[in-house]
């Protein structure tokens, strides 16, 4: 029987699923993740075999959805020492690269840069040449410095990229030979700035993405399931393959709120309306459109730092089930702080004296919790009145955030999940404005690891066609071409890619009959 595993770190625990090849769930467990993350994937991965009783050479296919990559950008820590070349001399010299960058993070990547003549404009027509020899200064100069990685961006390279590609090769002839080289137009999209910051953090990633493969390998290894092929999730809700990962590290941030958003969307049926995925420390409010996440549509912040790096459009809110309540002056207080992990410890119902939105549901009576240290009869000496108002606080908190998710007045179905989602009384869905339904699925808690475990492999291009020189539906053709070829560069078995979005902007403010569309092929795993 093929068995597949899904497994998702999250800031309080990490969750792991078994699947079987009828995608039915097998086994599940939760487990505290850990400071290192490393450690808290091999327990997990080790009980939830143990839980499941099976044998691990069964086991095809370990899904990944890891905060590795997010971790190392937040704390500073582990990311290399980049050089960036930017290929846009004398346009593009006003603005030094990394000017937006938080000075802590510039210090991190080592603030080395050089700006070489080249660049292309909107239509693909050469600004100037590249200015090989200054490319091949750079280069030296990089291997003086001690470099670990490098980043190239160039102007307009989604829509021309020979100049960041001969770039590279130049680079390949002076810095030692297993020197990683990010490629900006294979990041991001139109914008240089952005493209050339998401660019500058991928590359400084790739070492934090070999380590983290690494340990997962050897994890596996000491769980029998060396022989699995290992996928990391990315932030679109799909996967890809551990060399495509290790290319591009950037897309697994922000990957766990899109796995939520798969298995919220696989657990119900659901293809269109929101998902609010509640943590022990955040709720995640995200929309599904077409079974899938929906991208933000404005320039998101990775650590402080503007890029236009495809993300999942998402609201963040201070309302987990580990979320201290406080009752304060202006009435009752959600967070920020919260206890995560330590609920166990420190919440009152396990025997501590911090008051959390998972001791108000267990005082209000509508959740249950299966674990024998935690005893609701701790919390019979709170004030109802103060309960009652925590729940209405909690419920509106909701409430409100759900709101901002939506893009019409219209009532919408709202899929419940995640391990925090008894904090909501099942008395209140009904209450709830703006939404038609809510769902709270079986294996809700599960859903961030089913997720991964299900989710199919994609590719996707965004670039700028000018059709002064072909027709409309040649650019489509070849832009559902390309990214048909890069969801099997990402591991999709061909046959089974298909187009899941199409995206056409005309580009009135550029001369020329010019257009940039976007497209998504996504295909199952070639296992």
């Amino acid at each position: 029987m093929a068995l597949r595993i899904g497994i998702d770190v999250g800031g309080t625990h990490t969750d792991a699923v078994i699947l079987d090849g009828e995608n039915r769930l097998v086994a599940a467990v939760k487990t505290p993740t850990t400071p290192d993350v490393t450690t808290g994937i091999a327990k997990s991965l080790r009980e939830v075999i143990a839980a499941g009783k099976i044998d691990p050479s069964g086991i095809e296919a370990a899904m990944l959805g890891t905060t590795h990559c997010t971790n190392a950008i937040v704390e500073r820590r582990r990311l290399s020492r980049i050089g960036l070349l930017r290929i846009g001399k004398p346009a593009t010299t006003a603005i030094k690269p990394y000017r937006a960058f938080p000075e802590d993070l510039k210090k991190a990547l080592g603030d080395i840069w050089f700006i070489v003549g080249g660049g292309h404009e909107y239509d693909g027509r050469e600004i100037t040449p590249l200015d090989e020899d200054e490319v091949r200064r750079a280069g030296e100069e990089m291997k003086r410095l001690h470099v670990e990685a490098v980043a190239v961006c160039s102007v307009f390279s989604p829509v021309c990229p020979d100049h960041e590609v001969r770039a590279a090769e130049i680079l390949r002839e002076t810095l030692d030979p297993d020197t990683p080289i990010t490629l900006s137009h294979e990041i991001g999209s139109i914008g240089l700035l952005e493209r050339e910051n998401a660019s500058a953090l991928n590359a400084a990633l790739i070492r934090v993405a070999e380590t983290a493969v690494k340990a997962f390998r050897e994890a596996m290894r000491d769980a029998g399931v060396e022989e699995a092929e290992l996928y990391l999730t990315q932030n679109d809700g799909t996967l890809m393959n551990v060399e495509y990962a290790l290319k591009y590290p950037i897309r697994t941030v922000a990957s766990g709120p899109t796995n939520s958003i798969r298995g919220a969307a696989y657990l119900t049926g659901t293809r269109n309306g929101i998902v609010v995925d509640i943590g022990g420390t955040t709720t995640l409010v995200g929309a599904l459109t077409d079974g899938f996440p929906r991208e933000s549509a404005v320039a998101v912040e990775i650590g402080g730092v503007r890029t236009n790096f495809r993300m999942p459009d998402l609201i963040a809110i201070s309302c987990g089930g580990g979320t201290i309540v406080k009752e304060g002056e202006g009435g009752v207080e959600l967070g920020p702080e919260s206890l995560g992990y330590r609920l166990v410890e420190e919440g009152m119902a396990w025997g501590g004296k911090t008051l959390t939105t998972t001791d108000v549901a267990l005082a209000a009576g509508y959740a249950e919790i299966n674990d024998p240290r935690c005893n609701p009869e701790r919390l019979r000496g709170l004030d109802p009145k103060l309960i009652q108002k925590a729940v209405e606080k909690i419920v509106s908190t909701v409430e409100e955030a759900i709101d901002r998710m939506k893009t019409s007045p219209e009532p919408v179905p709202v899929v419940l999940v995640g391990g925090g989602g008894i904090i909501i009384p099942k008395s209140q869905y009904d209450k709830i404005k703006g939404v038609s339904q809510v769902i709270r699925p079986e294996h809700f808690q599960y859903a961030n690891a089913i997720g991964a475990a299900i989710a199919e492999v994609s590719g996707e291009i965004d670039r700028i066609f000018s059709l002064e020189h072909e027709t409309r539906t040649k650019a489509l053709e070849d832009a559902k071409e390309m990214a048909r070829r890069e969801a099997v560069k990402a591991g999709a078995r061909e046959e089974t890619v298909k187009i899941v979005h199409v995206e056409e902007i005309p580009l009135a403010y550029l001369p020329g009959n010019a257009v940039r569309i976007r497209v998504k092929a996504s295909g199952e795993l070639a296992l």
